[in-house]
């Protein structure tokens, strides 16, 4: 056997492959200058029923032949057979795995009959491959045959759905439905997401398994009314024919169209389809509708919801789409948005939307305070406020869109107090305030910037790069801190401020016109003490000397002096008055002078 049992087992546990649902639904929609074809064929050399001996083989070929004008858009490959499913085939000697798997049983006793089909999207390598031959291979179900030979269902067989698309076409609206249900004994299929605006040409096929023409015991129903065509007699409808090439030798399969013009009516948003059958055991894999029916389809997109710090006003950018329709949409379509199922507002489309097209646009709302901050807004195109539209549509589900809005408010900070260093001159510090990047948190994501200003601050540029070592020209200078969380922020600041620190005295004078310490240098006290008063005595108490902010170090040089004498080397007393209230004493010390 060419594929083991437990191989498909392990493949569905781990996900790879699927057991899709089995009704027959809706799978897509698609609306434009449209029509569908079928090829496929039969691995079955004979029908089962009258046929003595194993008859299904695992390769059998097709012929597509389309017009120049057909643009092929969709191509969709469906193959089955008896037996728990060959979900692995090639087609054209390509290898294939299925996109979606189905499953069918019956039990008679004492044994339980499976049956399976499998579906593969190759749209792209049927466009690129085009009109030809087409072969499916490998497709294996030996090991299942002698079993379902004893009840006479032994079979496989695979086809291709084709949508194109031809210029000359009327605007339509096909709908593919798939799954795997059986017949015996009757079988309803509700056709949903139709609107029919004009029944001429309207059309349906199918693709269904393992019917016989020996046995002319099943009918074909649409809203009620038997209907059949030249190859598909009323009550033999699945007798192995295909529509589309006029065979009668499918074996156990079925490619049938069906002409519908008069069994649906226009303004019909579904309809019903019966089988039944007393004797012969069919599978219905897949049923499309061809349906003329011009209508837009409008569909919206939130793109963003544009937020402000602080603020409860939105602005909502949003496009509406025309995109699956087979007409114009038309101006003064409404949007309307909603928060929790509340109705808040109302814009409309300003100009026709083409088929295909789509138009943008804002709306701006006022987000009462009752509203959380954290909410999901609703965007409903086609709705009036009220839950109801007033423009006829392909599709009345799908013209919703949400999407979630954060309204941010300023982080909370910590509270920074002011910096106090030493007056360099006047009024200049130096600082080191990176300390207060983590102090002013109050949550670890938040970031955090210096700025020389507000206004640099509220932008978020031109933010101070050194606050280990940064210099203020002049003080007391205001530092702004900027502290953003989610695209909000918060503006603190704090400030630098200096005071006039005690000065240092430098005592050793060697005024040899070296270079080095050859005046009294007393650091601190220029700039800073500006009305300072500085006396030098001698050792016999005579003052030698005096100066102030205005004056020069003292080099030695006595004034007066006949011809400019020097003091002589030696111990000398000085008496420093700051004239500053945080300093209201003398500052006493001693100095040597040397040379």
């Amino acid at each position: 056997m060419k594929k083991l049992h437990y191989l498909i087992l392990i493949l569905t546990f781990l996900g790879i492959l699927r057991l899709n649902a089995q009704d027959i639904t809706l799978y897509e929609q698609i609306n434009g200058r449209y029509d569908f074809t079928f090829i496929g064929n039969t691995m079955n050399s004979a029908e089962n029923n009258p046929t003595f001996g194993y008859i299904t083989s695992s390769s059998s070929a097709a012929q597509l032949n389309m017009s120049p004008s057909d643009r092929i858009v969709r191509a969709y490959l469906y193959w089955a057979g008896s037996g728990d499913g060959d979900f692995q085939v090639n087609l054209n000697g390509n290898p294939l795995t299925a996109e979606r798997t189905f499953s069918h049983s019956r039990f008679f006793s004492p044994n339980t009959f499976t049956y399976f089909s499998a579906f593969k999207d190759i749209t792209s390598y049927v466009q690129a491959t085009g009109n030809g031959t087409y072969t499916l291979s490998d497709l294996d179900i030996s090991a299942f045959e002698p079993l379902h030979y004893t009840r006479k269902t032994n079979f496989a067989g695979w086809a291709i759905l084709i949508v194109y698309e031809n210029p000359s076409l009327t605007l339509n609206q096909l709908n593919i439905y798939d799954g795997l249900q059986g017949v015996p004994d009757a079988l309803q299929i509700n056709l949903t997401n139709l609107f029919v605006l004009n029944n001429t040409n309207a059309k349906a096929g199918f693709i269904a398994w393992e019917g016989d023409s020996q046995l002319p015991t099943e009918t074909f129903s649409v809203n009620n009314i038997a209907i059949s065509n030249a190859i598909n007699p009323i009550n033999n409808v699945f007798n192995s024919t295909n529509s589309i090439t006029g065979s009668n030798t499918l074996y156990n399969m079925d490619l049938d169209v069906y002409e519908i013009d008069n069994y649906v009516a226009i303004g019909d948003t579904s309809a019903s389809i019966t089988l039944s059958s007393s004797q012969d055991f069919i599978m219905i894999n897949t049923v499309i509708t061809k349906l003329n029916s011009q209508l837009p389809d409008a569909t919206v997109v939130l793109n963003n919801v544009a937020t402000a710090c602080n603020s409860r006003d939105i602005t909502i950018n949003y496009s509406v789409y025309n995109t699956n329709s087979t007409e114009i949409l038309p101006a003064n379509t409404s949007i309307s948005f909603y928060i929790a199922g509340q109705f808040f507002g109302r814009t409309i489309t300003q100009n026709p939307i083409a088929i295909g097209g789509f138009e943008t646009g804002s709306f701006s709302l006022n987000i009462p305070s009752a509203i959380p901050n954290n909410f999901n807004i609703q965007a409903v195109v086609d709705d009036t406020g009220n839950g109801i539209g007033i423009v006829n549509e392909l599709n009345e589900n799908n013209n919703t869109f949400s999407i979630p809005v954060e309204l941010t408010i300023s982080p909370e900070f910590n509270a920074l107090e002011d910096i106090t260093s030493c007056n360099l001159g006047l009024t200049r510090g130096l600082f080191d305030f990176s300390s207060y990047e983590s102090a002013v948190k109050t949550d670890p994501t938040q970031a955090v910037r210096f700025y020389e200003n507000s206004t640099n601050a509220e932008a978020g540029i031109l933010a101070i790069m050194n606050s280990t070592n940064y210099e203020a020209l002049t003080t007391p200078k205001e530092i702004f801190v900027r502290v953003d969380n989610d695209n909000c922020y918060s503006i603190t600041s704090f400030s630098l401020l200096t005071n006039n620190c005690p000065p240092t005295v430098y005592n050793a004078v060697s005024a040899n016109g070296d270079g080095s310490n050859d005046a009294f240098f007393i650091e601190g006290l220029r700039d800073v003490f500006l009305n300072f008063n500085l006396e030098i005595y001698n050792r016999w108490g005579k003052l030698v000397w005096t100066g102030n902010n205005s004056k020069a170090d003292w080099d030695g040089t006595v004034p007066n002096a006949i011809g400019g004498e020097k003091a002589p080397e030696g111990t000398y007393y000085y008496v420093l008055n700051l004239n500053d209230p945080d300093y209201p004493n003398a500052i006493v010390g001693y100095l040597y002078l040397a040379y």
